[in-house]
């Protein structure tokens, strides 16, 4: 059992930065694939961006590339995510998930843990 928690969202003008973190629990960590999430007001939630248990494989959606970049510690248990140059469009909850297979996939339903999020909001 892994428990997740995303800290570091928060209201931001567009161009902004903010770095969200998830804390896991637990001494497996490093077994986990991980991935961040997110949802917006009305929509499906989508992923962002994923990463392999070591670290060395990361995936990310077209709409973040070049702005966003996922890393892990695996000594501190935790997952980060920075977002520069933030967008309206990016306002959403943001969830950090564990995924017990190989992975890293985007694909939501292969992920075991999620947290409670995190709201992002981007102002114009």
């Amino acid at each position: 059992q892994v428990q997740l928690v995303e800290s570091g969202g928060g209201l931001v003008q567009a161009g902004g930065s903010l770095r969200l973190s998830c804390a896991a629990s637990g001494r497996t960590f490093s077994t986990y694939a991980m991935g961040w999430f997110r949802q917006a007001l009305g929509k499906e939630r989508e992923a962002v961006a994923v990463i392999s248990r070591s670290g060395g494989n990361t995936v990310y959606a077209d709409s973040v590339k070049g702005r966003f970049t996922i890393s892990r510690d695996n000594a501190k248990n935790t997952v980060y995510l920075q977002t520069n140059s933030l967008k309206p469009e990016d306002t959403a909850v943001y969830y950090c998930a564990a995924d017990r297979k190989l992975g890293p996939t985007t694909l939501l339903n292969k992920y075991d843990y999620w947290g409670q999020g995190t709201q992002v909001t981007v102002s114009s």
